[in-house]
């Protein structure tokens, strides 16, 4: 309801200020670097990377320093890693739906997802991201035959330095919501977790240039945390 007041009093202004934002913030690209390999020696673990800009990288030079590349370096200590990055710009839950119904059948053994940024800013209803996130992870479980699926939470938006005042807020408030939601459907799917990402994620040093991307050291902390939780993960199930 809050957001409904908010957006039949503030309209105007927000819709002022996003196109403000899109003209002023740099369109960064997406870092060169394979989107595919594999890593390391030990039990075999093929892992997916899919989601938007930020699983694609955007605010690092390569994908090396990105989430998909820091991942590989992490978990091949552990693993005979084979590693495939699916992820584009502007990327909706529905548009990553698409695009995996179009991909070949294949078999991961987890998946990390980085989703909702481009669906917070496209003013997706909370029930509509609720049923596409939850028509995701059926699409994983029974087309990819994937064991374990994290959730990525949505950044803290409302501290993008790139955002100014009242849409940061606006946002910010959205994406707090849509986190709920998608820690609760995560809660409520077997092989699935909510990986809950911390302030210190988007700490404004830490960011990209774009002031809405992470940058490299942001990416090595979210693989840091997902490398844990998929170790452990994969102990608790052989």
């Amino acid at each position: 309801m809050r957001h409904l007041l908010a957006t039949i009093a503030l309209g105007p202004v927000l819709l002022a200020q996003g196109r403000h934002v899109r003209r002023a913030v740099p369109a960064l690209p997406e870092p060169d670097g394979p989107r595919e390999g594999e890593a390391g020696s030990g039990k075999a673990l093929r892992l997916l990377v899919l989601g938007d800009s930020a699983a694609a990288g955007v605010g690092a030079q390569t994908q090396d320093e990105a989430l998909s590349g820091q991942l590989a370096v992490a978990l091949a200590p552990t693993f005979r890693l084979h590693w495939k990055l699916l992820a584009f710009t502007g990327a909706t839950t529905a548009d990553m739906l698409q695009r995996l119904r179009a991909e070949p059948a294949a078999q991961f053994d987890a998946v990390v997802t980085s989703l909702g940024v481009n669906d917070v800013t496209g003013r997706v209803s909370l029930a509509a991201w609720r049923r596409a996130q939850q028509e995701l992870i059926a699409v994983l479980q029974s087309r990819f035959g994937v064991r374990h699926i994290l959730l990525s939470s949505l950044p803290p938006m409302h501290r993008f330095p790139a955002l100014p005042q009242p849409l940061r807020w606006y946002v910010g408030s959205r994406a707090r919501d849509f986190d709920r939601v998608l820690a609760r459907v995560a809660a409520s799917r077997p092989g699935c977790e909510f990986l809950a990402l911390g302030h210190e994620m988007m700490d404004a040093s830490a960011m990209a240039g774009d002031g809405f991307h992470p940058g490299p050291p942001i990416y090595a902390l979210w693989a840091r945390e997902a490398t844990r939780r998929i170790v452990q993960r994969m102990e608790q199930t052989t």
